[in-house]
């Protein structure tokens, strides 16, 4: 039932209609004579107060609101990989090409090109007996995507015709008849953000999402079907981390969110992507990404709505049994929607103006992930990963939606600004981070790169931390006060940080690790620890050992092609030569 008000108020993206009775919460308005998209978040009596994803100058008491009766919905189905929304699923190459440059005031334009043909290939026949995410048939939506068309949800029945060539995606493939009548399948799909897509089962995530990031593989891994936070300061590379995990995670699909960040941050994403070659197909990168860009400088509303969005979309192809990662940069933008939002509507405010239900709107966010059973008699199983930049101000991360993100999260990246200043990137405080599904995924670290690999990580993070102690020792009194064992810990946890930790970016080699790499990386510069530990005790001089040549091997190792591993085993040798042959003296270790 359509239900036609009235403005009453008007407050930036928040507006108060009257008139409203029989509009539900959550129902999408379209406000004045512009068709501006709102959203109904609060019901009193017959008044609503609207929540606007667009621009609301010049709106003013007495201009008409209509309610559609149907919730904040997206189009599901063919044509969304390597689509670029806006936060309400508006396609920005058709609005572009229908407005320019800047997005005008009530345009629309269809989610899903209403006018493509896709080819639809059934792998059921008639007659068949079906249920809820069955699989009909298959649409390759680019080279590297197969996509699935599905049995909707809370459909069962019988098959009674099934098509197969050429079809849009409002055009029926096939007709189901259930007890309640026969019911058209289209290849398209509307489904409400706000209400999390069905599964069967949910499972304990078992493995986990490679990323080429030698800090985040070796120490601080996330699972497949996971949740992490990467919280940081201005300038820390937030950014960059996100960008690099979309680039090169070993998920099937990428759903991207910028959500409040500048727009030039976006554009890097839209450059880059379409160029960048994926490794694994040697197609681009956008033949299996979903681009939402909810950029600064749009309506602040709307930042809420990209969130929703984004993980909808992601949720869908996880359904089809694909392994998704989500990266949301950033949610604090979200929260400050939230919090404007909050003070507009007269709330209680919580910590720091932000309203009270903030945990648990991010915690609904980040529950729609997991390790599933999806629904089909198939029993496929898929993942979705969700990935979330946080941008506490000055890098407080004692701030409300760090610690409200930390509470729900299971990995965190601390970025430091400290060590971004230094120029060490990624700046992932090794100190301050950790991952809590370490223990659950060893099982498949040690199938992939063995127990001594393990082993090796630890150490190196004693290593690590005893560089932290012994930093204190040498700021107060020197390093000659130092053991030549404490010296050769501090060389070794510098060629942990210089020669391991970080990683260049921009490097064709460099930018991307195997997890076999990653672990012969670090046996090199254990390996240069222990035996350097032994010729000391044998009476070497610390300037000669830390002097050798097979240093500055080590230190390029980084650079070695994965293809070319038996360089890393000459330098491992090398090591062995060379540490074998000094020390001869009578000197005892200090």
């Amino acid at each position: 039932m359509q239900v036609t008000g009235k403005i009453v108020k008007v407050s930036g993206p928040l507006i108060i209609a009257e008139g409203m009775a029989g509009a539900k919460m959550y129902d999408v308005v379209r406000v004045s004579s512009h068709e501006l998209i709102g959203e109904i978040i609060e019901m009193r009596g017959d008044r609503a107060w609207i929540q606007v994803y667009e621009e609301t100058s010049g709106l003013g008491p007495g201009e008409p609101v209509v309610s559609t009766d149907r919730p904040l919905s997206v189009e599901l189905g063919p044509g969304l990989i390597g689509a670029i929304y806006d936060g309400i699923q508006r396609p920005l190459d058709a609005i572009a090409a229908k407005a320019g440059d800047r997005i005008s005031r009530g345009i629309t334009a269809p989610a899903l090109d209403p006018e493509k043909k896709w080819h639809f290939v059934p792998v059921l026949e008639a007659g068949a007996a079906v249920q809820e995410g069955d699989v009909l048939g298959t649409v390759q939506e680019t080279e590297v995507v197969q996509h699935k068309i599905m049995v909707p949800p809370r459909i069962k029945g019988t098959v009674e015709e099934i098509a197969e060539g050429e079809y849009t995606v409002a055009e029926p493939v096939a007709k189901i008849r259930t007890e309640s009548g026969t019911v058209e399948v289209h290849m398209r799909q509307l489904w409400p953000v706000r209400r999390a897509r069905p599964y069967r089962e949910k499972l304990t995530p078992a493995e986990p999402l490679i990323t080429g990031q030698r800090v985040i593989d070796t120490f601080f891994p996330v699972a497949k079907g996971g949740t992490a936070a990467i919280p940081g300061p201005f300038g820390s590379g937030k950014t960059v981390v996100q960008h690099q995990l979309a680039k090169w995670s070993d998920a099937d699909i990428i759903v991207y969110i910028g959500c409040g960040e500048r727009g030039n941050e976006m554009t890097d994403v839209l450059q880059e992507f379409p160029e960048l070659i994926d490794p694994k197909t040697g197609e681009p990168m956008m033949k299996r990404t979903v681009l939402v860009a909810n950029t600064s400088d749009m309506p602040v509303a709307a930042r809420e709505a990209s969130i929703y969005t984004g993980i909808t979309i992601a949720e869908y192809f996880r359904d089809m049994g694909y392994d998704v990662a989500l990266m949301a940069d950033s949610t604090s933008r979200w929260a400050e929607a939230l919090r404007e939002m909050s003070g507009r509507l007269e709330e209680m405010p919580g910590e720091e103006g932000y309203p009270a239900y903030l945990s648990s709107r991010l915690a609904e966010f980040y529950e729609r992930t997991g390790r599933v059973v999806c629904l089909g008699q198939d029993e496929r199983q898929a993942t979705l990963t969700a990935i979330g930049a946080v941008s506490p101000p000055g890098g407080d991360l004692s701030e409300p939606v760090t610690q409200a993100t930390l509470r729900i999260v299971r990995v965190f990246w601390g970025l430091d600004a400290n060590l971004a200043y230094r120029r060490h990137f990624p700046a992932i405080n090794w100190l301050r981070s950790y991952s809590l599904y370490a223990d659950q995924l060893r099982d498949y670290f040690v199938r992939e790169v063995g127990e001594e690999a393990l082993a090796r990580r630890d150490e190196a993070m004693r290593i690590l931390q005893q560089e932290a102690e012994l930093e204190e020792i040498v700021r107060l009194v020197g390093e000659d006060a130092l053991s030549y064992s404490e010296r050769m810990v501090l060389a070794t946890a510098r060629s942990l940080r210089e020669d391991f930790l970080h990683q260049v970016a921009y490097h064709e080699v460099d930018t991307y690790t195997p997890l076999a790499k990653q672990a012969k990386l670090l046996e090199l510069v254990l390996k240069f620890h222990h035996l350097a530990l032994a010729a000391l005790q044998r009476g070497a001089d610390l300037e000669e050992v830390l002097s050798l040549p097979v240093r500055e091997r080590i230190g390029r190792a980084k650079y070695i092609p994965s293809d070319k591993m038996a360089e890393l085993d000459e330098i491992s040798r090398q090591i062995e030569e060379e540490l074998s042959g000094v020390g001869e003296g009578e000197r005892e270790l200090a």
